[in-house]
This record gives C-alpha cells, sequence and structure tokens, in this order.
C-alpha cells in the first residue's frame, strides 16, 4: 500500500517540487555564487531566504548610568554562508542605534566597566592577546584596544578592586629529554599512560584514545592527557583597579568558585566542597562511584556538595555561612553587605529556590515556598529589591521577591512572550532586556526596574516582519494522565480560512528536559508557511513547571509522556478545521527518540521526520558524549539496567513500522551519533518502507541552531518538502 501511495504521489512531485524549491536561495542549491534572492514584497508566507533576514538580539547591557545599553546583534550573511556578530549601543531615551565594532571582525558580549569609562567585549581579532578588548569613552576613541591589565571580575560599590578566581600558576620548568611524539597531530600523540607506541611517529595520522572524556559534541575529538594527572584548585585573586599587580589571596588544595564581593568591599562570597576537601578527593571519590552498579540507596541519597563560604576581601580564614543541605548558584549580596541571596537546589530532582541568609550564620529562609516555578538570574538591586528571571510554563517573566517569604513573587513585566538577559544600572531605575513572541523575532526593550513604561528600542526586523506575515498559534491547556495539566499550542496556517481542513504536524522538543514557549521559532513558522497547522507542546519532562514535573519522566522515557502528546494530537484531530487523515511528526534529540518511538506505537501519522535520533540506548551509551545523562534517567548503565536499555530502544520495535520516515543527520555529532539513524534507515530499507536519511557534513547536534547558514535553511527546505509530499501530495 505503501509503495503505491508512492507512486501515485511521484508524477505530481516532479512538478510541484520545481515550484516548491524557488523557496530556495540559490545558494543552497548549487552554491558556486553568492546567493542574491530577490524576494517578493509582503504581506505573504515565509520562504526559506526569509530565514537570512532575520537579526537576533542578544546579551543586553545596561551602562552604569543608565542612558545606553549595549547588545549583541547577529545578522546571517548569507553569501559567505556564516552568521556575524556586532556590539551596538543605543540610547535609553530612544533613537536609532548604531554599530560600535567593525563589521570586519567579529564581536559580542559587551558589559560595561564600573565607572562608566570602558566598554568592554569579546572578539577573536588578531594584533592581540586573549579575547578581550575595549573601546574607551571618557576620552576621545578610535579603534578598539586592549587593556591587559584593566582589573576584571566581581567589584565592590565603588569599583575599586576585582576579586576572580584562577589556578595557581603552573611551574614552567622545562622538562628534560626530547619529546619524540611532539610533532605528531594531537589525537595521534600516544597518552601518558598507553601501552602501545606508534612504530614510526611521522608516519601514524591516527586517533589513540585511553580516556573515557574523548570527544565532546561541538569540540571534536579531546587529546588525552600527556602527563599523569594533577589538580590546580582555582584560587581567589584581587587586583586593585589602576594598578597592575594580581595578588593571590589563597593558596589551599580546593576550589573557590562564583566569589561575589560585598558592595562594602569587606566580604568575599564563595562556593567550596562542604567540606573543604581536595579537588583530587572530590574527583576521585567521584569517579570511584561512577564504577560502581547502580544502588538505591547510595545513589538516591541527599547530597551536600557545596556550601556558602565568605572570607575577609584580605584574605584569611574562610568561615561557613550555613550549613545548607543541597547545591548553591547564582550568589548575590543584600546592598548593606548583611546578607546572602542564592538559588539553592535541594536534590537534582527538586525545584530549585531562593534563599536568604544572615552573613553572621543562622538557617537560609526560602522565599518562594511551594511555588510551582523556579527561578534564575538573581539581582539584589540597590534599592533593596531582589528581582529574577523564571519560565512560567512556556513563557518568561521578570518577578521580585518576598524578601518575608510570606507572599508569591510578585511578576513586573510578562505576558505572551519570552524575555532574557535582564540588566540593569548602578542605581537600579533603567532595566533592560530582550523580548520574542509568536509573531516578533527579538527586539530589545527597556522599562523602569520596576516594570513600568515599557519601551521597545530596536526594530532591526521591521522590513523582514512587514514582508512576512508570521503565524500566531493559541495556546490551550489539557488533563493528561494522572490529572496532570499540560500546555501546548496550535499554530495556525498561513492564509488559514475557517471553513477548510488543514494538514497537521506535531513538533517534539529535544532534552527531555527542554521546553518550547512563547517565542519566534524558525521552524514552526516554516512549516505553517506551507499551510499546515503545527502542533507543539511541554510533555512531562519539560523543563518551566517545577522539579517534580520535570523529573517524573525519569525511568519512564516514551510511556507517560508519550501518552501526553497524544492526547494532544486526539484534541486537535478532533478539531473541524483538521484534516485528521493528513497528520506529521517531527522533532530532535529526544524528539528524535520519540518520533522513531511513536513510529514503532502508531500509524496514525501519514510520515515523519526524525532529527538527531537514538534508536538504541545501548549503542548511543557507548557513542555519545553524555553517558550521564542515561545512568541518571534510567538508574544505571546499561548492564545494571539492561532491560530498561532494551525496552525503551525502538531498534528492539522497528518490524512494527510502516510510516514514510525522513532522517536528519550531522557527521560530526557526538551527541547522538550517527549510527542511530544509519540501523534505522537500513532496517526500513530492508522492510520496504519509504525513507531517505541526509547526512550534514562540518555539522554536530546544534546543526538546527547555530549550524552553516546554507545548511541550516537546507535542512529546513528539506523537511518541508517532505511533509508537502505526504501531506499535501506536493
Amino acid at each position: 500500500m505503501v509503495k503505491q501511495t508512492v507512486l501515485r504521489h511521484r508524477s505530481r512531485r516532479a512538478a510541484t517540487l520545481a515550484a516548491l524549491l524557488l523557496a530556495v536561495p540559490t545558494a543552497i542549491m548549487a552554491q558556486p555564487t553568492p546567493a542574491a534572492t530577490k524576494l517578493p514584497k509582503g504581506p505573504r508566507a515565509m520562504m526559506l531566504a526569509d530565514w537570512y533576514r532575520v537579526v537576533n538580539v542578544s546579551s543586553p547591557a545596561v551602562s552604569p548610568d543608565g542612558k545606553r545599553v549595549a547588545m549583541t546583534v547577529t545578522k546571517a550573511v548569507e553569501a559567505e554562508n556564516k552568521r556575524h556578530n556586532e556590539i551596538w549601543v543605543v540610547n535609553t531615551a530612544g533613537g536609532e542605534p548604531q554599530r560600535w565594532t567593525s563589521p570586519s571582525t567579529e564581536s559580542s558580549n559587551p558589559r560595561w566597566s564600573p565607572d562608566g569609562k570602558y566598554l568592554f567585549f569579546t572578539s577573536p581579532r588578531t594584533g592581540g592577546q586573549g579575547s578581550t578588548w575595549a573601546i574607551r569613552l571618557d576620552q576621545p576613541s578610535g579603534e578598539a584596544t586592549q587593556i591587559a591589565t584593566y582589573a576584571n571580575g566581581s567589584m565592590p560599590a565603588d569599583g575599586a578592586f576585582a576579586v576572580f578566581t584562577e589556578p595557581a600558576r603552573r611551574d614552567t620548568t622545562a622538562r628534560n629529554g626530547a619529546n619524540p611524539f611532539a610533532r605528531m597531530q594531537p589525537m595521534a600523540k600516544p597518552t601518558y599512560d598507553a601501552i602501545t607506541r606508534p612504530a614510526e611517529p611521522a608516519r601514524f595520522d591516527g586517533r589513540h584514545v585511553t580516556d573515557m572524556s574523548y570527544k565532546v559534541n561541538g569540540v571534536g575529538f579531546v587529546p588525552g592527557r600527556a602527563e599523569a594527572r594533577s589538580w590546580r584548585p582555582a584560587q581567589l585573586w584581587r587586583q586593585t583597579v589602576g594598578d597592575t599587580a594580581k595578588q593571590q589571596l589563597t593558596t589551599v588544595l580546593y576550589s573557590h568558585r562564583s566569589p561575589e564581593v560585598s558592595p562594602d568591599g569587606k566580604w568575599i562570597a564563595f562556593v567550596a566542597d562542604a567540606r573543604l576537601r581536595p579537588d583530587s578527593v572530590v574527583d576521585l571519590e567521584r569517579d570511584a562511584l561512577a564504577t560502581l552498579p547502580y544502588n538505591k540507596a547510595r545513589d538516591e541519597a541527599d547530597r551536600n556538595d557545596t556550601d556558602l563560604y565568605v572570607v575577609a576581601s584580605t584574605g584569611g580564614t574562610p568561615r561557613k555561612v550555613s550549613e545548607w543541605m543541597g547545591a548553591e548558584s547564582d550568589i548575590t549580596w543584600s546592598p548593606d553587605s548583611k546578607q546572602l541571596a542564592f538559588v539553592g537546589r535541594p536534590t537534582r530532582v527538586k525545584s530549585a529556590r531562593i534563599y536568604v541568609v544572615d552573613v553572621a550564620g543562622g538557617t537560609p529562609r526560602n522565599l518562594l515556598g511551594d511555588w510551582q516555578f523556579e527561578p534564575a538570574s538573581l539581582f539584589w538591586l540597590t534599592t533593596g529589591h531582589l528581582q529574577f528571571a523564571a519560565d512560567i510554563g512556556g513563557r518568561t517573566a521578570i518577578l521580585r521577591a518576598d524578601l518575608t517569604g510570606k507572599t508569591a513573587p510578585k511578576e513586573l513585566v510578562g505576558g505572551r512572550r519570552q524575555l532574557r538577559g535582564a540588566s540593569y544600572d548602578a542605581a537600579a531605575k533603567v532595566m533592560a532586556y530582550t523580548s520574542s513572541s509568536m509573531t516578533k523575532p527579538t527586539e530589545l526593550f527597556v522599562a523602569t526596574a520596576d516594570g513600568m513604561g515599557e519601551r521597545q528600542l530596536t526594530r532591526f526586523n521591521d522590513d523582514v516582519n512587514t514582508d512576512v506575515v508570521w503565524s500566531d498559534a493559541d495556546r490551550f491547556t489539557y488533563k493528561s494522565v494522572g490529572n496532570l495539566e499540560i500546555e501546548g499550542w496550535l499554530m495556525k496556517p498561513y492564509g488559514y480560512s475557517p471553513g477548510k481542513k488543514y494538514p497537521m504536524v506535531i513538533y517534539i522538543h529535544g532534552g527531555p528536559h527542554s521546553a518550547y514557549g512563547e517565542g519566534w521559532f524558525d521552524e514552526f513558522q516554516n512549516l505553517a508557511a506551507q499551510g499546515m497547522f503545527v502542533l507543539f507542546t511541554n510533555p512531562r519532562g519539560s523543563s518551566g513547571y517545577g522539579g517534580d514535573f520535570t523529573y517524573s519522566t525519569r525511568g519512564r522515557w516514551g510511556m507517560e509522556d508519550y501518552d501526553d502528546l497524544m492526547k494532544a494530537v486526539d484534541i486537535v484531530a478532533a478539531r473541524s478545521d483538521v484534516d485528521s487523515t493528513k497528520m506529521g511528526a517531527t522533532g530532535g534529540s529526544y524528539g528524535g527518540f520519540m518520533t522513531t518511538w511513536i513510529a514503532t506505537k502508531t500509524d496514525r501519522f501519514k510520515a515523519i521526520e526524525t532529527d538527531r535520533t537514538i534508536t538504541d540506548w545501548t549503542y548511543w551509551y557507548g557513542s555519545s558524549d553524555a553517558q550521564g545523562l542515561t545512568e541518571f534517567e534510567f538508574y544505571g548503565k546499561p548492564w545494571d539496567n539492561q532491560a530498561l536499555y532494551d525496552t525503551l530502544s525502538p531498534i528492539r520495535y522497528v518490524q512494527k513500522v510502516k510510516t514514510p520516515m525522513l532522517l536528519v543527520q550531522s557527521e560530526e555529532d557526538h551527541r547522538t551519533p550517527m549510527g542511530s539513524a544509519e540501523i534505522w534507515f537500513m532496517s526500513l530499507k530492508k522492510q520496504g518502507v519509504p525513507v531517505e536519511m541526509v547526512r550534514y557534513p562540518r555539522s554536530n547536534h546544534d546543526l538546527s541552531r547555530t549550524g552553516e547558514p546554507w545548511l541550516l535553511v537546507d535542512r529546513l527546505g528539506r523537511i518541508r518538502q517532505w511533509f508537502a509530499f505526504w501531506l499535501q501530495g506536493m
């Protein structure tokens, strides 16, 4: 039956595919010359070439006086197949934003000096050392320069000095003897503990591996240690502004993390091992435990790995502020230097809370109580208000905590959108952040620190917004297994007309502990522009709904979370404007696993696209760079819990698959390696199920987010074509 369907559609496909590919930039199809696609004016549906026109704004930084905001502006350079980052600055009073860095080099991550004299940023430009550059503002300034002696780190209110962490300086005394492997490629060199050696070092250009962590997604292959393992704990250092000298404050065997200087300059708060054990002891203990079989009593027991400490800003003996069970992060001082706030997570699977503790000692106070959601990016403002950002399901808000902990936090800025990168001026009067919604790519906004008087400061995307009619989505919630409420969205197809029926595709996110939300997303707009409904949900296991919700799928991937997804499909399929006979499914990473899993459990979908898939968990365990994921989620290594690894592997049920599938995979993906897709492709081919596999070169697990523009857009086009063929007969 499936083969007959392919033959019926093949003749129509040839004619309509040519029309569909008109939306694909010339550079993608044939690459010999830069694309100069002439796009029609709108209003109209999104075309693939519109992707190159969308500008992203990120990393806002308000100047200390509150008069300017610096930001990173990212644009695609289609002709060069790359993204380009620049620093732009806009006045908070309004006006046109200005480019402050050269378009001939990359620049990002702006930050102001406390005195407002410099704007620092990160750039790989040549002609200097390191990646930190600066533009001087208190006197005429030309090109950016480097100020190697400028103090950089956490500073007190007066900006007199900076505190930071660095390992103690290494002894660089030359070692005796020539290294016969010095000229070999890094991965080809034998490690210090290797038994075998190359017969002829100049002739061996392979990879020699002795360590478990020998590859990382986005980095590639990582050479093993050339010397015996050693430790260089991160020490506290201090540097006075205007002085080149760096003073080492500590010389101990444990690392100091996340140091923060009190506003009055008297104390440094930091996070360290709860028992101040040497780094070597902590690491060797962890390594030893990792070799043991899973044990519920040991591995699920509450742990107190770190605690919060303070030490005088001139050095001395540290003092533990409080013995708090869990992990502390995001330290921030009260303006009067008498209290500390931090984000604390009692256990890995429990919701993070905001805690406040007196620096003199005492029991940390929970400011959020049993509030469902989790905090991030704390700011204790000079006005005394403690503010933070949080994901409220699929949307984001900026909130103010009640310092007594008696009432729920107050939402200052929110709505159906996603807010990122909140930044404040020194007087806590101005707040800047980026905002994105379903129909609006990111732009920069400002408001007062209490969320009043919001104004949009940039309009980088006005041109593309004028031409393209971005599709909006209706939000809905529904009850699933165990009466658990699930949040979902249904995006309408471009040109939606009541009374007509449209095909539908469900998107499944990765993670599984990530989430979809109220922001602009190219993939959803891509299919909506093709004339399809796009359904997306946050099933159990997603983040943004509290720890209990996020980790409720542990050991149960593909079970209740599958039911959550199918319940949403049932609800949408019952609509009079959805053609329930023409539905598709797509997803990547965890979503890739789930789409292959779906293919083994139901034939209700006419077509599936699976991205960065996982089809055999035992293979994945040995080939991925993230074994800790399944060791935690599946309660042990494969040999500890082989039945679960096998039970949740789609390849064990591949003989049930009848749905046509498109497989998209990256050649350098070390998170979900190629083998899962290869065995799935071969299995479907052997069974006569329509299947295609597209393998992208020079690409890793992040192709769909940060990959080469030509390849990223090519991927969007293929997904669009696949569903157009099977759901629309095009």
